[in-house]
């Protein structure tokens, strides 16, 4: 614990006494804000500061960083029966989500040009309940134009090798996937890839019945795997950085293992629903489960804890991705793939995690202050002072039971419906506010 002097007498905007969460420690203390940073962390609860508001935890509540999430589709504008930014931040806000970058799809437009980002930024104006930044897009129509989009803010930009399931944003062979990660590493760029590699997809293409498993096996992991691999040599000959969304399988684990021994600057998310879910235990015909790469069985679900454990795979993202029940209606083989995941994400990773004998500080390494890192933000993902005062006050071991009506996403459909999940949120802070209010919270790349 810190602390550094405040002028006056102890002034704050916020005081939070009792259990807190710092530097992957939890200890009892005192966090005071003001002005919407940390000034200062005290090692005694009972600290007296002269603040606006003054919170005193009970002995079940911990304070902890906001989770930084990376990987969210919000789908506004063009889609937002699916989702769209003031729903999707109020859902964010209530999982205890205080940061969220959003994909390029599946928006329409899609962020591909600068005047699409400026559209999408005029859209989330004042509708954002947490902070909202923005990830750019690349496939073949703006290949020699990404510079102007990364001067514009965006995080990066996120390619599909494989097909990416709506038509105005396309994916990319390799031969332009090179010329892609060349432009992206001159100007010091990063690129994020979904890596299933096409050729092996349509070569293990079958039928789909109404087993989750025939569906994963219809997108085996030897696609993804072997996709990261030749993702490697092309970052081992470019040097652009480079990023693996959504890992699946143990097989892709292994080949970052060995991509990460060579040097190579390359880094790599898995997802709660390939944590906390397996294929065999999933009823038929569920199309909420549905997602690509694929969720699979509890073998691979146990190599992704021992990546996450070793440092092979970098943190954890919920990849939220929801539709209308329209486009989540029919069969595993029809239904629109994606899971709904962001209010509960979080909550379902550290359920899982305190039963395989981890805990709070392992969650949020993974989900806070590792992703916070990867986004360049140096202002939070902890608490400690000088850091934003993007906190939330959780009771790790109260269980809830997820209801998928209740959910603040546009529509009530999720993965994680009826599931019994650790960790109720009591509080969500934004620069030391509340989320109530919609201000401006659209950021930009640091």
């Amino acid at each position: 614990m810190s602390e550094i002097d405040m002028p006056g007498v102890n002034r704050a905007d916020l005081a939070i006494h009792g259990g807190i969460l710092s530097h992957g420690v939890e200890t009892q203390g005192t966090v005071a804000v003001r002005d919407g940073r940390i000034i200062m962390v005290n090692a005694d609860p009972d600290m007296v500061v002269d603040a606006d508001e003054d919170i005193r935890l009970d002995g079940g509540e911990v304070l902890i960083p906001g989770i930084v999430d990376t990987h969210v589709h919000i789908n506004e504008p063009g889609r937002t029966e699916w989702e769209g930014f003031a729903c999707a931040t109020s859902a964010a806000a209530a999982g205890g989500v205080t940061t969220v970058l959003d994909m390029p799809l599946n928006s329409n437009p899609p962020t591909l040009t600068v005047e699409a980002l400026e559209t999408k930024r005029l859209c989330a104006l004042n509708k954002a309940h947490v902070q909202l930044g923005f990830w750019g897009g690349v496939d073949e129509t703006n290949l020699g134009r990404l510079k102007a989009l990364w001067d514009a803010g965006v995080f990066g930009f996120k390619c599909f090798l494989s097909p990416s399931g709506v038509d105005e944003y396309g994916s990319l062979p390799y031969s332009k996937l090179e010329q892609a990660m060349c432009e992206i590493a001159s100007f010091g760029g990063q690129l994020i890839c979904h890596a299933e590699d096409p050729h092996e997809l349509a070569e293990h293409a079958g039928k789909v019945g109404a087993t989750y498993r025939s569906f994963a096996q219809s997108r085996p992991a030897e696609c993804e795997a072997n996709a990261v691999r030749n993702v490697a040599r092309l970052v081992e000959r470019t040097g652009c950085r480079t990023h693996i969304l959504h890992v699946s399988s143990g097989l892709t684990v292994d080949a970052l293992r060995d991509a990460k021994a060579k040097g190579l600057p390359i880094t790599a998310e898995t997802c709660p629903h390939y944590l906390t879910l397996d294929c065999d235990h999933i009823p038929d015909n569920a199309t909420a489960f549905k997602c690509c790469p694929p969720i699979r069985d509890l073998r691979e679900q146990d190599a992704l804890w021992r990546g996450l454990v070793d440092g092979t795979l970098d943190f954890i993202a919920t990849d939220h991705s929801p539709a209308d029940a329209s486009m989540k209606s029919g069969t595993l083989a029809t239904a629109w793939g994606g899971v709904s995941s962001l209010q509960v994400g979080f909550r379902a990773v550290l359920t899982e995690a305190m039963k395989r004998g981890l805990g709070i500080a392992d969650a949020i390494r993974w989900m806070s202050c590792n992703t916070a890192k990867f986004a360049g933000f140096h202002d939070r993902g902890e608490i400690a002072p000088g850091k934003r005062a993007d906190l939330v006050i959780i009771r790790p071991g109260e269980r809830f039971t997820v209801d998928a009506a209740a959910l603040k996403s546009r529509n009530p459909i999720s993965a994680f419906d009826g599931m019994v999940l650790n960790g109720v949120i009591t509080r969500t802070f934004i620069s030391g506010k509340g989320t109530e209010a919609r201000k401006n919270n659209l950021i930009a790349r640091p």
